[in-house]
């Protein structure tokens, strides 16, 4: 297997096949992330992705997930998708399913069409991130969209029968955007109503934007008290029946997670306990991305 690189994967893929389809991200402006800034973004040749596909098979006895990297294999000709996928179909019949990151951009250049056939063949659910369902925040974070269109590709992936798992980040907007990137995030997530929800915790990395900004001071920090406060109220607004809730990346201070809308009682108790005993959260020094 070949990588070039850091390669990047979603915590539930640790344990996947993770082969390049392309190289880096195709956005790579976002003011609070650190990943692929080592690579241009590219798409690899073809040939060299089934051939890593066909040296794992020699290698791997059994293959029951599979990732497609970096941050946009969907950006591909949807022809050149169609291969990719049947022949992972074709070297690894025991595959239980195959997903990739997937950005409001390369959805949006995908048809409809095109999305059902690559669900047919396989592509059974893409991670998309949100961040914020707050425009302000979006802006200011340099995510290239805001929260219409993000929910609008997620709406459309669900709609060609893919599961669709989304994430966002507490703490992105800062003190000042707390109850508006809390409730306008709940609201994003409902029009969605994703599979799955994964909340993470905002972590400041070196060589970003965002570390100027904090270092500078024109960037605030929440306090944890602040953490559970947003969390608090996007729990509160969340309306996405049958959407899976995980808060338990490493980045969390506090380990949430739930089924909606019916453990949204048990998830808020949790937050008051930990409201009532900053002890039950992750010291900061155990948090990592």
């Amino acid at each position: 297997m070949r990588y070039q690189g850091m390669v990047y994967r979603p915590p539930s893929e640790a344990y996947s096949l993770i082969v390049q389809v392309t190289y880096g991200c195709s956005h790579n402006t976002c003011a609070f992330c650190s990943m692929f800034k080592e690579k241009h973004f590219a798409i690899r040749p073809l040939e060299e992705v089934l051939e890593d596909f066909r040296e794992a098979r020699k290698v791997y006895r059994r293959v029951d997930r599979v990732f497609l990297a970096d941050g946009d294999a969907l950006v591909r000709r949807a022809e050149e998708l169609y291969v990719i996928l049947d022949t992972v179909r074709e070297l690894f019949p025991e595959c239980e399913r195959v997903t990739s990151y997937a950005s409001p951009a390369s959805i949006k250049i995908r048809t409809e069409d095109e999305l059902r056939t690559l669900r047919e063949k396989g592509l059974t659910m893409v991670y998309m991130g949100l961040e914020s369902g707050c425009d302000d925040v979006l802006r200011l974070m340099r995510k290239g969209h805001l929260s219409s269109e993000i929910v609008a590709m997620g709406q459309k992936v669900r709609r060609c029968g893919m599961a669709l798992s989304v994430t966002a980040i507490t703490g992105l907007g800062g003190p000042e955007l707390l109850e508006r990137h809390a409730i306008e995030t709940a609201e994003a997530f409902n029009a969605m109503n994703p599979e799955y929800i994964g909340m993470l915790t905002l972590m400041v990395e070196e060589d970003t934007p965002l570390y100027d900004w904090v270092h500078d001071g024109s960037f605030k920090l929440l306090t944890q008290q602040e953490v559970l406060e947003e969390t608090r109220i996007l729990v509160q607004h969340l309306d996405s029946p049958g959407s899976v809730f995980r808060m338990n990346h490493a980045s969390n201070y506090l380990d949430l997670r739930g089924t909606l809308n019916g453990d949204q009682k048990t998830m808020l108790r949790a937050i008051d306990a930990a409201e009532r005993d900053l002890t039950l959260l992750r010291p900061e020094f155990w948090r990592g991305l």
